[in-house]
């Protein structure tokens, strides 16, 4: 299976006039995509995760734009790669996703697009935060085998409102039982909320055709809410 996705880096500040203090990202924009899905990675995990490529190609290829993201700077990963003090914040990586999330929205070729977030493990976790501060902003999300209980120490996700996916495998009983837990009472506001599991599957999904399933899956959630969205724009 080939991992590729149109590279196009960017950098983006977390403090100002530090230069050791920015985070970055590959983002790819198809042409005429109305929707952009920022990605969310799980511990350990970045921009260069194999997985996450894959399903931001499949994205792509069906006109979606992707913002695969690093959320701790260069130097926290080197920390991290030693201490993995880091990749349990979920509350760093929430405020840092929300940080992105509000830049995408000033910059001229995003300001535009209709966001969604795309979370990864604990990667998930932070996506739920993050849709929770800015409920206005965000319009779909998609979780992969999403550690979304770790959100519940810093939120109560009571002001996330947009359609949320849930996507575990089969053979990750506790993964689908915290799931399942955060779905039925504590997104109180989703009304399209949805928990698929992949028979077959483990928690990477890395068994054949199963994370082509996830792709298959997520793209035709973002697009499916992504298309709602914009029509509602159009005839306010």
């Amino acid at each position: 299976m080939a991992y590729k996705i149109n590279e196009n880096a960017i950098k983006i500040s977390i403090r100002e006039n530090s230069e050791d203090s920015k985070i970055e990202g590959n983002l790819a924009i198809p042409k005429d995509s109305r929707g952009l899905v920022i990605f969310a990675h799980g511990s350990g995990s970045g921009r260069h995760s194999p997985r996450n490529q894959y399903v931001a190609e499949m994205l792509n290829n069906d006109g979606v734009s992707t913002l695969l993201l690093d959320l701790l700077t260069e130097e926290e990963e080197k920390v991290d790669t030693l201490t993995r003090e880091h990749r349990f914040n979920i509350e760093l990586l929430a405020n840092r996703l929300t940080s992105v999330t509000d830049w995408l929205l000033k910059q001229e070729n995003t300001k535009e697009k209709i966001l969604g977030y795309f979370g990864a493990s604990t990667g998930a976790a932070a996506a739920l935060i993050a849709a929770d501060k800015r409920p206005d902003d965000i319009s779909a999300i998609v979780s992969r085998g999403g550690r979304v209980d770790l959100s519940l120490k810093y939120s109560t996700l009571k002001s996330v409102n947009c359609p949320t996916l849930f996507i575990v495998g089969e053979k990750d009983k506790q993964i689908i039982e915290w799931n399942k837990k955060v779905l039925d009472d504590h997104l109180e506001k989703v009304k399209n909320k949805k928990l698929v599991i992949i028979p077959g599957a483990g928690h990477l999904f890395e068994e054949q055709g199963k994370l082509e399933e996830v792709a298959k899956k997520s793209s035709g959630w973002f697009r499916c809410y992504f298309q709602i969205k914009e029509h509602l724009r159009n005839n306010k």
